[in-house]
Parts: C-alpha cells; sequence; structure tokens
C-alpha cells in the first residue's frame, strides 16, 4: 500500500510524470472545511493508506498551519508527518510530486516522509523579479533596492539550495555568506543532469528559457501555471518561477536507497538522515541529565 501524500493548496499538485505517480490528496483551509469533516477526512486516508505525509510551505497562514496540528492532535496519532518546507511554491510542488514517486516504491513512510530533507538540496529553486524591494527571503543589498527603482530592471534570484541574487543584463552576481559565486547564466546551476520547471508569471522575458537552461546544461524545460502563493512569496506579481530538479525516478530511487536507514530512538519508525520525518526527533537523543551551556565559551562548538 502506498504511503499517501497530502498538500494544503490544489497548486502544489503537478501532473504526475507517468501513469504509476498517484495523486495527492488536499488537506483544506479551515475557511473551506469544518473541522468536522477535516478529521473524518483525515481518518478515511489514515485507515486507507496506513501513514499519510503532509507537505505545506512555511508560507502558509497560521490558521492553516495550526489546523494541521490539531488534527493529528484530535486523532490522537503518530502516523501523520507534517512537513513545514522552507521553499519556493514551484520547489515545493517539485518536491511533493518526488515524494509522490518515491510513495508507491518500497520504501517505508518513515524513509518517504525524511527523505524530503534529503530531496530538497537537489532542487535549485528560484525567479526571474522585476523588483526585489519586498523580497525578504533573499539577503539584498542596499545597491540592489536601489536599482529596484529603475524601469525595466530585472533580477535573477537563486533561493534554494544557496542564495544569489544578480541584475539580469551584468555578469556580477551577489551571492549571500556561504554560497559561491555564479557562473554561465550568473546564477550557480546544479553540476548533475536536472530538467527545468517555469512558472510563467505575468513578466514578459525569454531571460530563464533562453538564457539560464542552457546555462544550466538542462535536458529539458516544462511550463505550469505559477503557484498562488508565488507573487507573496517572492515579493511581486511581475516574476517567473523557475526549478530544476531530478527528473528520473531511478535516480531518486538510488540517491535515497542508498542513505543509510535507521530507526527513530523517539517513535520507533524507520527514517534516513538526522532527523525523523514523522515525530521530528534527531537521530541521536541529547544526552540524559545534561544541558549545553549557552554562551562564548560554547561559540563555535559543533
Amino acid at each position: 500500500m502506498p504511503t499517501a501524500i497530502a498538500v494544503t493548496s490544489a497548486d502544489l499538485v503537478l501532473p504526475p510524470t507517468d501513469q504509476q505517480t498517484p495523486t495527492a490528496a488536499l488537506l483544506q483551509a479551515p475557511d473551506a472545511q469544518p473541522l468536522e469533516a477535516a478529521l473524518v477526512d483525515m481518518n478515511v486516508m489514515l485507515e486507507r493508506y496506513g501513514y499519510v505525509v503532509a507537505l505545506y510551505p512555511a508560507s502558509i497562514p497560521a490558521a492553516h498551519e495550526r489546523r494541521l496540528h490539531t488534527i493529528r492532535s484530535m486523532l490522537e496519532t503518530d502516523r501523520l508527518a507534517l512537513l513545514k518546507l522552507d521553499l519556493p511554491p514551484l520547489a515545493v510542488a517539485v518536491l511533493v510530486r518526488q515524494l509522490r514517486q518515491l510513495s508507491i516504491c518500497d520504501f517505508s513512510a518513515g524513509v518517504v516522509a525524511s527523505a524530503a530533507r534529503l530531496l530538497s538540496h537537489y532542487i535549485y529553486a528560484g525567479a526571474l523579479l522585476n523588483s526585489v524591494t519586498k523580497l525578504d527571503r533573499v539577503p539584498v543589498s542596499l545597491k540592489a533596492h536601489a536599482k529596484s527603482w529603475m524601469p525595466g530592471t530585472q533580477f535573477g534570484v537563486l533561493a534554494n539550495p544557496n542564495s544569489q541574487l544578480i541584475k539580469i543584463g551584468t555578469a556580477t552576481a551577489t551571492p549571500a555568506p556561504g554560497a559561491s559565486a555564479g557562473t554561465g547564466a550568473g546564477l550557480t546551476g546544479p553540476e548533475f543532469a536536472t530538467q527545468l520547471l517555469v512558472g510563467k508569471g505575468t513578466l514578459a522575458s525569454d531571460w530563464v528559457t533562453g538564457t539560464l537552461a542552457p546555462a544550466w546544461q538542462v535536458s529539458g524545460v516544462q511550463e505550469t501555471g505559477l503557484p498562488a502563493d508565488s507573487p507573496r512569496w517572492w515579493g511581486t506579481a511581475k516574476m517567473i518561477e523557475f526549478a530544476a530538479f531530478l527528473p528520473d525516478i531511478s535516480v531518486l530511487y538510488q540517491l535515497v536507497a542508498s542513505v543509510r536507514r535507521e530507526k527513530c530512538h523517539w517513535c520507533g519508525i524507520e527514517l534516513i538522515g538526522d532527523r525523523c520525518g514523522f515525530c521530528s526527533a534527531p537521530l541521536t537523543p541529547p544526552p540524559e541529565n545534561q544541558s549545553r551551556a549557552v554562551g562564548v565559551l560554547n561559540q563555535g562548538s559543533p
């Protein structure tokens, strides 16, 4: 039985890559569905599939997030994973589809849930913007803010896996602390084979498909509608969002299967990586009766 994948918005469910890829369930907002109905729907899903992995952007309204935790609390279930993703909306949709693909493989629900953190590092997500004056997801310099007021100015922004910002038409890139300088189209791209998903917004430009895609040497370009939350996430409605991703299910499978599997010390579910996808407990429990000192002497310690 496949693990059920759920989302908080219908536009996070991209078309399947093949006939085997299942769809995702929709967990509606409080103003769209009464709590009683939401509880019934989730209970039916748990009875049918055993486990549910729900993914939602960190940018959803607080009331919607509270609804998710209320459902899990009232059902008193440890079979519902709530994965909060600090990724751009289009990247969330890509990750959702990848987990939908993995949900029918021979992975346990715990591995599928904890694979979200692993796979997010392989998604290169960004946007082409006409302004960065309201962008608060990526560090923006005062100089870039000033250039936003110049007519016709456009910016290429990378938000994941590193932060980077460039002014289109120049070779100058401004990486965030810890990020490397840009090459090719100015934004640092993946060093592995990817396809590019493009969410067409209201900005008229062929820079993403005509310049970025060749520079990143993507094997194909797909177009889709822009998620409804994208303008709010990026701080402007005049934009084009993009995400480069691993398209091959066999590569995704090998990537996840190559990671050592562990048992969560708290809930006992199987996981990969350093944190359980269901209870969020770290892989290694903190030493008993020992607390970390906080202060100057502790700075720089791992």
